[in-house]
Order: structure tokens, then C-alpha cells, then sequence
């Protein structure tokens, strides 16, 4: 009964807050300077050629009117098609989707394996070395400029080094494996090509960790904040008057604990991520949405950039959604009311 109460509020917001993003994105795009059909026929192309051009893409048609379609399409599932590539903006973002999903759920396993340990190492020995060490890591990620961070990574592990590549998915010569998921890890285990696997291990590494740093200062401070609340407690103090084993108090108790107010800050984390990854795509040439929805407001698609705009919004209703169901599994009172 209680998920119910939760799904289907979430659901209709949904709808509104797709609605709502429709209307902004097509507002703001007609209100941008630019003509998407002198970007298609070109510069040189006569003014009979432009009409047609026009008049092909709807865009002679009052605006009302454009809207009205828009969003009769949208509801269809239409995102429209793309200017550029002259493909549904839909089938675009099936086709680099999934390489943008694949950096972001790296990026926040190293975010969570790294920020979680120097949040609770943080709170323990809070004021030592240990301490200032993860405080120092957590403002710098939490500070420091992407494309400066990534930048600085790229020159020292690939071009002086040369450690690690700095750019794509799999090394050139390497054939990529038969698309299944449209996650390379993923598709080359199960088709046996373990060296297209090493590849793409080695090419997600950088822009993961880039990705996966800001955030990781984010999940260290909150974390530290919350475990240093929850040492306080009562059933804390009772536990080590019972003589129970240190690690046993952190794990088992403390941080089972600490980690509940953090379920939201990781659902953004993960938003973040999934869709915040422009600047990093970019660094990295890793072609995924942030390449393409960068590519596309550079040639004034703006299908293309209303559909990442809207699929974007859905994601993040749909996190919260998973995030307010997290709760529940995380906290039994929640599921009781």
C-alpha cells in the first residue's frame, strides 16, 4: 500500500514534468537566434531552396501549430528527428545512450567504493591525519574545474607516461564486439572478447575517474557528517560498553545507519553523472549523449537537444522514484506508515 502512495504521485508528476520541459525547450528554442533550415541548406542556398527546406520541416507553420504537433508526436513517443544526422532523435539516443550509462554507473561504483571508505575513515579518527587527508580529497573534488581535472590526467597517464589512452572506447585495430546492450564490458564478456574487454577497461578508466571524483567528494563529506552523528547515539554507547568488536560497531551498526540519509545524495549522485557527463564526453571523445547533445547545439539541432532535454528529466523523475523506494527497503519505520 505504501508503494503505491509513492509510485503513482510519482508517476503523474511525470507527465507534468514532461509537459513542462516540452514547453520550455520549444519556447527556448524558437527563441534562440538561428535558423535550422539556412544550417541545413547552407549559406549559398537560394531562397526558393530555403522555403522548401522549410516547409519540409514544418517550420513554416504558425507556431502554435508546431507545438500542437510536437507534443501530439511526444506522446506517441515521437522525440521528432534529428537535423543533423537526419535520424529519429529517438534511435540517436538508443544508439549513444548506453556508453553514456556505461561511464556514469562506473563512475559512481569508484565515486561509492572510494567516497563511502574515506567518509567513515574520516568520521572515525576524526581530527587525525586520516581525517584531514579525506577533507582535503573531498574540497578538492567538490573544487576542482572538470575540464581542467581531466586535462591534467590525460597529459600525465597518456602523453608523458602513456599508461593509459586518452580518448574513445577501444583501442584503433580493435574490432568492437557485436552490439547486445550497447555496454562494451558487458558485450564483449558475453561474446568472448576479452580483448576488446581489456580496452575498454583501460579507455573507461580516466574518464571515469574524472567523472567520478566530484562526486566522490560529495559521498565522502556526506557520509563523514552522517557517521559522526550516528557515533553519537545512544545504541553506540551501548554497544561498545558490551565490549563489541570496533569493526563490528562501524559496519554492522554505524554505518548501516549513516548510510540512509545518503540514499538521496547517491539517487543525484547517479543523476548527475548520467547526465552531467558533457564536459567529460567531451575531454575524452567518448561518444555518448554528452557528445552528441554538444555536437547538436553546435549545428542548432534542436530536436535532438529537446529530446536529450526531456529524456534527461525523465531519467531523473524515474531516480528519485527508485530513490524514494530505497527508503523504504533501507528504513523498515518508512515502510510501516
Amino acid at each position: 500500500m505504501a508503494i503505491t502512495r509513492i509510485i503513482i504521485p510519482r508517476l503523474i508528476l511525470l507527465l507534468f514534468v514532461v509537459l513542462g520541459v516540452a514547453v520550455i525547450t520549444f519556447t527556448i528554442s524558437h527563441l534562440i537566434p538561428g535558423d535550422p533550415a539556412r544550417m541545413i541548406a547552407g549559406d549559398r542556398a537560394s531562397a526558393e531552396t530555403l522555403e522548401n527546406v522549410r516547409r519540409n520541416l514544418g517550420l513554416d507553420r504558425p507556431v502554435v501549430e508546431q507545438f500542437t504537433i510536437y507534443i501530439g508526436n511526444l506522446l506517441q513517443g515521437d522525440l521528432g528527428t534529428s537535423l543533423r544526422t537526419n535520424r529519429p532523435v529517438a534511435a540517436d539516443i538508443r544508439t549513444f545512450l548506453p556508453a553514456t550509462l556505461e561511464l556514469g554507473t562506473v563512475a559512481l561504483f569508484i565515486a561509492i567504493c572510494l567516497g563511502v571508505p574515506l567518509g567513515v575513515l574520516s568520521a572515525v579518527y576524526k581530527d587525525g591525519p586520516i581525517d584531514q587527508l579525506a577533507r582535503t580529497v573531498s574540497v578538492c573534488g567538490i573544487s576542482m574545474p572538470v575540464f581542467w581535472f581531466g586535462l591534467i590526467l590525460i597529459y600525465l597517464f597518456y602523453a608523458k607516461f602513456q599508461i593509459l589512452p586518452g580518448s574513445g572506447r577501444l583501442a584503433m585495430g580493435i574490432v568492437a564486439p557485436e552490439r547486445i546492450t550497447g555496454f562494451l564490458l558487458i558485450d564483449s564478456l558475453l561474446q568472448g572478447r576479452f580483448d576488446a574487454f581489456r580496452s575498454a577497461v583501460y579507455h573507461i578508466i580516466l574518464p571515469g575517474f574524472v567523472l567520478a571524483f566530484a562526486n566522490m567528494g560529495v559521498i565522502t563529506r556526506q557520509i563523514r557528517a552522517s557517521m559522526l552523528d550516528v557515533l553519537q547515539e545512544d545504541y553506540i554507547r551501548t554497544a561498545r560498553a558490551s565490549g563489541l568488536r570496533k569493526g563490528m560497531i562501524i559496519f554492522n551498526y554505524a554505518l548501516r545507519n549513516a548510510l540512509i540519509p545518503s540514499i538521496t545524495l547517491l539517487g543525484l549522485a547517479l543523476g548527475d553523472l548520467l547526465y552531467g557527463a558533457v564536459l567529460t564526453e567531451t575531454i575524452f571523445a567518448w561518444p555518448g549523449m554528452g557528445t552528441y547533445v554538444v555536437t547538436s547545439i553546435q549545428t542548432l539541432d534542436f530536436p535532438a537537444i529537446m529530446g536529450f532535454t526531456i529524456v534527461a528529466s525523465i531519467g531523473y523523475v524515474l531516480i528519485n522514484l527508485l530513490v524514494d523506494l530505497a527508503y523504504m527497503l533501507a528504513d523498515p519505520q518508512i515502510r510501516e506508515v
